[in-house]
């Protein structure tokens, strides 16, 4: 089965590097127009975006956790291409901030931009796709527009040295089941995709000092790739799995079985 995106447009955040640009790699590949977002990976971004190449692939810096930034980068990519089919919200920040710390000052700052950015930075793209999407046209099987939420295996488990990402992924997996019911009656299907480790630059700190433990707990011994995760979002863009809206869908190699 192949899938074919031929026509559509979809819109990425943080897609310069990791899984982020394996799923803007994917859903070209698939045919569709994609434009992506990156937060200071400009090199990066401007390299994927010109090894894809043509006029279906553009990128630009955005701010995620800035309401403002959101909003100008969707009235951009609205007037660009009429219409945007598929929101992926990617985009996620990850820094260790546990209990056990002694700086207030710093939990509370690292706590502020890990939710600006997970959680209201993907509810208030989501809101602005959404606005946009319930004005299109639907499809014949009556689709307006398909949302991914990348969250995380921390969504299901107490997270030890990073418990604000895991809430925060955790909520916004919660948003996704939100999204799904008030979006049905548009036209709007939303998934939560929930990964594992993953071998990307964000999670390799962690592979490095504690890879033979993380391989361990997966029965196959081999940690995730950024091709897994987009395998997985690129079938959720074609309109294959439609009618299992709302649900979050693990990807972890059977390393958390629930």
């Amino acid at each position: 089965m192949k899938v074919d995106l031929r026509g559509t447009t979809a819109l990425v955040s943080g897609g310069s590097r990791g899984i982020g640009a394996a799923i803007v790699r994917a859903l070209h590949e698939a045919g569709a127009t994609v434009h992506f977002t990156y937060a200071s990976a400009h090199d990066a971004a401007e390299g994927l975006r010109d090894a894809l190449g043509g006029e279906r692939i553009a990128c630009e810096r955005c701010d995620s956790g800035d309401p403002s930034a959101l909003e100008t980068l969707v009235g951009r990519c609205v007037a660009r291409y009429g219409r945007i089919d598929c929101l992926v919200n990617n985009a996620a920040i990850y820094v260790e901030n546990p209990f056990e710390g002694n700086d207030y000052a710093a939990w509370c700052a690292r706590r502020e931009r890990t939710f600006a950015v997970n959680v209201f930075g993907a509810a208030d793209l989501t809101w602005l796709v959404m606005r946009s999407m319930r004005a299109a046209a639907p499809s014949a099987a009556g689709i307006r527009g398909r949302i991914v939420n990348i969250t995380s295996r921390a969504v299901h488990r107490g997270e030890l040295t990073f418990p604000d990402y895991g809430a925060s992924k955790a909520a916004l997996a919660n948003l996704t089941k939100s999204i799904a019911r008030s979006g049905a009656a548009h036209g709007i299907v939303a998934f939560s995709v929930a990964p594992g480790f993953i071998e990307t630059d964000m999670a390799a700190e962690a592979i490095a000092a504690y890879g033979d433990a993380i391989r361990a707990e997966i029965p196959s011994g081999r940690i995730g790739t950024p091709a897994d995760v987009a395998n997985l979002v690129t079938f959720l863009a074609s309109g294959l799995a439609d009618y299992a809206t709302g649900t979050t869908i693990d990807i972890n190699g059977a390393s958390y079985v629930r």
